[in-house]
């Protein structure tokens, strides 16, 4: 039977079992055809179950049909554990509930695809927390960390989630449901595995738990009879290979009153490594790596002051101490440093200060995405570990070892548990690039093996290590995984590929596969090397943008959290331009898997700065649309949005006229129709003269070239008059560029880009005229801004654009650079303020909260998207989602809100959101100066 048809039989199977969520789409299976891990392989369908009596279906079809499954939680995975050429459970989008939290116990029940933080916010009130606590804990699953035995940075305080975990509730693949606590269940399983156990018990006692981190294999340690042939302790790390899971009963445990962040710093990682034992003599609840290759990193992109000052050195240990004394806390904290032989050191009480350096530790699988060479950095060699007395020479060895094979790294981790991650050049797109990974895997793995560690100390083996365990354990360790296995599942239907019968580790690599791309690009990808395969292959899956915004802030991926669907996240979408790239379910620019995965993408640029690896979905989208629609007919707002400035000018010829058509019932609605927009918008008015028609340049002062874009000309022109009015206070000289003068951003965001460049390409050469004579060019409308600042130097490419984008200010950045300027009182004034996406992205919006607050305002300010996003959310088959992306954080902020309150916005997209839903008019910040200029 040919795939086509196994599939075909599938479909029609799950449809008859009465399974509702079940997804075949081209667009969907690319997207789930890889996890956070270098690995690509296809599933046949992806089941999105509600409750128990979907999986047990699922099961049933699946064994029946022969057809693998794999259970998945939010496909954070490195090792390629979350994919398979079957079915794929996604337990995240339904059966993601906290059950329970029981104070009494300190327990808490929960489903397989409930995330970290969900539960840590659960127990909060109580008191308590789940003690593991992965980089990742803002979106991973519980039923994920079950599967890998996950860690994180606080696993000497709090031990792997195998010590966290009181019981399980799953089914086997012949579908019996299987509760490890108290023991009911899948009888005959259980009584074969005891026997199994019982026939090796010199290997279980001798092979298994020799350190805290030996992940790697089946926990075989807890099955032996003197430590009471614990289940629940032995299915977590199983990777989903023996059962699935459906629901855990989990410990809690109570923080520490008092924790102290203490940093030492060292002069190579190495050295760092030899004071671990040390350390671990005054018991610390954390003690993690840094090295200065991903602190160079983050500065190189995120700016000078995005990394918190360190002490010196060019690696560091960061402690976290923690207790109930406080005086104890900084008596353990002074010892410690004595102890820690550090060239510096830093402490840090206050948590609020902590936390920008963790973050860059809870950053570093996506930072690390970069090579210190400038290369794409992958996976494939994680997470291995080593007894902690030993990292230090490890870590030598490891330097060597890379550097025998031509690789640079950027290692960091788990020091005080020898637990390393770390992300390497490998060529993997070169002639040979998969050779060359296999060698390097096989000898790492001989020297993890040397030093008496584990191939894995936290991601589990999945495709990348597997294979290798024999090199780590003996024939007969080999064997009993094998008879564990069989015993389980003896069809081999769950989870094939990883620990027993493993896929090679070098098979199913995305990278390798990749086609080059031959038509001209549009865009530069500067970031990239002009490569637009290493662009989107820039995603490595650490799923950050599935995380919700009103927990971590930002802005990615507001479709995602509209629809849940992973198929509108950052990560899907790069996955399905990867499968353009890679395979065969979207082999063109054309292909519906591609547009249908970019339709919900608002080009809103949140991954830009808030993605750790730096994807910039708009601009691939803009690509993808140039690609599609050249010399071809293009959807009717493309015409109508993508053109609007050139319809407005035509409109301020007669402005009366053009609104009074627009707001006639029939023809507005025959207008909105042929336009492609949604009939339940507005149109916005024009206005009766323009600024430009009226703006009389000023003479006197610095001069400063504003602006004025065709948003503002035409709708809002009161905001450049209050810009004028501000600029003249602060001692500018306010100018304007010619009427033609427009940044292009609808044809850009449309992705006409040749027209798009055309028009910007003309705007930038006027505008480094000024620029030559050191005039700075401020803007007003945020999008038109970034454009100024960060598209033109991708489109136009020249040097001029260079120039122009280092010159463009916003007028908080402009300010704020003001000798002796001073903002008038906003004493009394209540804002809520929600910053443009592309001010968020490009700019940063730091600069107009610093003059906020220097003004004297109290300042909400929103995280999210407003949900309009130009274009997208004004086209027809896009409101819906406009609309919950809009009740994700601004309506709820707006309907709050008391008499008195300032809606802040300096985007049109945004005050428009707001008029429209809310029926709130917004205001601009230099609108809200200029008005208290006249009090």
């Amino acid at each position: 039977m040919t795939t086509a048809a196994i599939s075909t039989s599938l479909v029609s199977a799950l449809a008859a079992a009465g399974i509702p969520d079940v997804l075949t789409d081209a667009a969907h299976r690319s997207a789930y055809s890889s996890d956070a891990s270098l690995y690509r392989v296809v599933p046949q369908a992806i089941v999105r179950p509600r409750h128990d009596d979907d999986v047990a279906a699922t099961l049933r079809v699946c064994r029946e049909l022969g057809i693998p499954i794999t259970a998945r939680g939010a496909g954070t995975s490195v090792a390629g554990n979350a994919i398979g050429p079957g079915v794929i459970l996604d337990f995240s989008r339904h059966m993601n509930q906290v059950l329970e939290v029981d104070p009494a116990t300190r327990t808490a029940r929960v489903q397989a695809g409930t995330v970290q933080s969900v539960l840590q916010a659960a127990a909060k009130p109580h008191g308590l927390r789940f003690g593991p606590d992965p980089s990742t804990h803002t979106r991973c699953t519980i039923g994920g960390m079950i599967g890998n035995n996950s860690c994180g940075s606080r696993t000497l305080g709090y031990g792997r989630t195998s010590d966290n975990v009181a019981g399980l509730t799953a089914f086997t693949i012949d579908g019996e449901q299987l509760v490890t606590n108290p023991l009911t269940g899948a009888e005959k399983i259980v009584d074969e595995l005891r026997s199994v156990i019982g026939a090796n018990l010199a290997t279980g006692r001798t092979e298994f738990a020799t350190f805290g981190r030996q992940v790697s294999g089946y926990a075989v340690e807890h099955l032996l009879p003197e430590n009471g042939f614990n289940l629940t302790e032995f299915l977590v790390g199983s990777e989903g290979t023996l059962a699935v899971i459906t629901e855990a009963t989990v410990k809690l445990v109570a923080d520490p009153t008092y924790r102290t962040l203490v940093v030492l710093g060292y002069p190579d990682f190495g050295t760092a490594g030899d004071v671990i034992p040390a350390i671990l003599e005054f018991t610390p609840t954390a003690c993690e790596g840094l090295d200065h290759r991903i602190c160079d990193v983050v500065r190189s992109r995120r700016g000078p002051d995005a990394v918190p000052p360190l002490p010196g050195g060019t690696a560091w240990l960061m402690i976290e101490i923690a207790g109930e004394d406080p005086d104890e806390v900084r008596d353990r904290v002074e010892r410690l440093i004595a102890a820690g032989q550090a060239l510096d050191s830093l402490v840090v009480e206050d948590p609020a200060k902590a936390a920008p350096l963790w973050k860059i530790r809870e950053d570093g699988a996506g930072l690390a995405g970069r090579a210190p060479s400038g290369l794409p950095a992958h996976a494939g060699w994680e997470d291995a570990a080593v007894p902690p007395a030993r990292i230090g020479a490890y870590l030598r060895d490891f330097d060597k070892l890379t550097e025998r094979h031509g690789l640079s790294a950027m290692p960091y981790g788990h020091l005080g548990d020898g637990c390393v991650h770390v992300r390497l050049d490998f060529p993997l797109d070169k002639p040979g690039g998969p050779g060359k990974f296999r060698a390097f895997l096989e000898d790492a793995a001989d020297l993890v093996v040397s030093y008496g560690g584990s191939l894995s100390g936290e991601h589990g083996d999945g495709r990348a290590r597997s294979e290798l365990l024999s090199r780590m354990y003996s024939p007969d360790a080999m064997n009993l995984f094998r008879q564990i296995k069989h015993t389980f599942d003896p069809s081999n239907l769950l989870n094939p590929g990883n620990l027993v019968d493993p896929d090679p580790v070098d098979a199913n690599i995305r990278v390798s596969q990749a086609r080059k791309v031959t038509v001209p690009l549009a865009l530069a990808y500067h970031h990239d090397g002009g490569d637009f395969n290493q662009a989107v292959h820039r995603c490595t899956g650490v799923g950050k943008c599935r995380v919700d915004t009103t927990v971590l802030g930002g802005v990615m991926c507001p479709s995602f959290l509209a629809t849940k669907d992973e198929k509108d996240s950052t990560r899907g979408r790069a996955r399905v331009l990867q499968e353009m790239l890679d395979g065969d379910l979207a082999p063109d620019w054309r292909s519906d898997a591609v547009h249908d995965a970019l339709d919900l993408c608002l080009s809103c640029k949140g991954c830009a700065s808030d993605c750790p690896t730096g994807i910039d979905m708009a601009a691939y989208k803009s690509e993808v649309l140039h690609q599609s629609y050249q010399g071809r007919t293009r959807p009717r707002s493309h015409y109508s949005l993508g053109w609007l400035p050139r319809w407005s000018r035509l409109a301020s010829k007669m402005p009366r006229f053009a609104n009074l058509m627009t707001s006639l019932p029939g023809i507005r609605g025959l207008a909105l129709f042929a336009a492609g927009v949604d009939s339940r918008r507005s149109i916005p008015t024009f206005a009766e003269r323009t600024f430009r028609s009226s703006f009389t340049p000023i003479r006197t002062g610095k001069p400063v070239i504003l602006f004025v874009d065709s948003f503002t000309d035409h709708f809002a022109p009161e905001i450049a008059q209050a810009a004028v009015e501000l600029l003249t206070d602060a001692g500018y000289a306010p100018q304007v560029t010619s009427r033609k003068a427009c940044c292009g951003l609808t044809w850009i965001s449309t992705g006409q880009l040749d027209a798009a460049r055309r028009i910007l390409g003309a705007t930038v050469h006027e505008l480094h005229q000024a620029v030559k004579k050191g005039i700075p060019i401020v803007g007003l409308e945020p999008s038109c801004t970034g454009v100024l600042r960060s598209d033109a130097v991708e489109l136009v490419d020249n040097e001029a654009a260079r120039e122009v984008a280092a010159a463009t200010k916003t007028v908080a950045e402009l300010l704020a650079a003001t000798p002796d300027w001073t903002p008038p009182s906003l004493e009394g004034v209540r804002v809520i303020a929600q910053p443009h996406c592309h001010h968020h992205a490009v700019m940063g919006w730091e600069a107009d909260a610093k003059l906020l607050k220097n003004a004297g305002a109290t300042v909400k300010r929103l995280g999210g998207c407003c949900g309009l996003a130009g274009n997208f959310g004004v086209e027809r088959g896009h409101y819906e989602v406009s609309v919950k992306v809009a009740e994700q954080q601004l309506l709820p902020a707006l309907d709050k809100a008391e008499d008195g309150d300032v809606f802040l916005a300096d985007g049109f997209s945004c005050r428009t959101q707001a008029d429209d839903l809310a029926d709130v008019t917004g205001v601009h910040l230099v609108q809200l100066l200029a008005t208290a200029l006249k009090k």
